[in-house]
């Protein structure tokens, strides 16, 4: 059994601090590859911008982010999108689920969907949706008791250029 090195939890303010290991996480998973709205080499005043437009959604209410740290900083974070159209008040869309290199294969990235699906029912959410462009989260997801809906071919650029396509999920959260 792995023995967890970070701790989770939800921000309702971020700070610079917090903006600036976000940037850290997004620059180390586009690095790694990640197709996650950004291209390589993402520098870190655009990454640091991302994560100022996120904190403004936070504080307005309009996201939930949850943080995970470890003894270096922030080493993984998720968002639920809980702003959504007036027909769609119990759903959230889950995104930006980014776990550093550090950090991987330690469980993280179960935790953080645990803690986003427990968030979004706190929120009075009862349906989530998310897309990917990765094999291990695909796993990840399913494992989660995520339902896959199917594949959008050709949907996004890979960080360093050619196309990916894309995976949609939903998580039915009772209700």
């Amino acid at each position: 059994m792995i023995t967890s090195t970070w701790s989770l939890r939800r921000v309702h303010a971020v700070d610079d601090a917090q903006i600036d290991g976000l940037a850290d996480v997004l620059i180390d998973c586009v690095e790694g590859g990640a197709s996650v709205s950004f291209m390589h080499p993402l520098t870190r005043e655009h990454a640091a911008a991302f994560w100022r437009r996120v904190a403004q959604g936070v504080g307005a209410g309009e996201r939930a982010l949850l943080i995970a740290e470890d003894a270096r900083g922030v080493c993984g974070t998720v968002q639920l999108i809980l702003d959504q159209p007036e027909n769609q008040p119990h759903r959230a869309d889950l995104a930006k689920m980014l776990v550093h290199r550090r950090a991987r294969r330690q469980g993280l990235g179960a935790a953080l969907m645990h803690a986003a699906e427990a968030t979004a029912r706190e929120c009075g959410k009862t349906l989530l949706v998310l897309d990917t462009a990765s094999d291990d989260a695909e796993r990840l997801y399913e494992r989660s008791g995520w339902t896959r809906v199917g594949v959008i071919p050709g949907y996004a650029l890979l960080p360093k250029g050619g196309l990916c396509a894309t995976t949609v999920f939903y998580r039915n959260l009772g209700g």
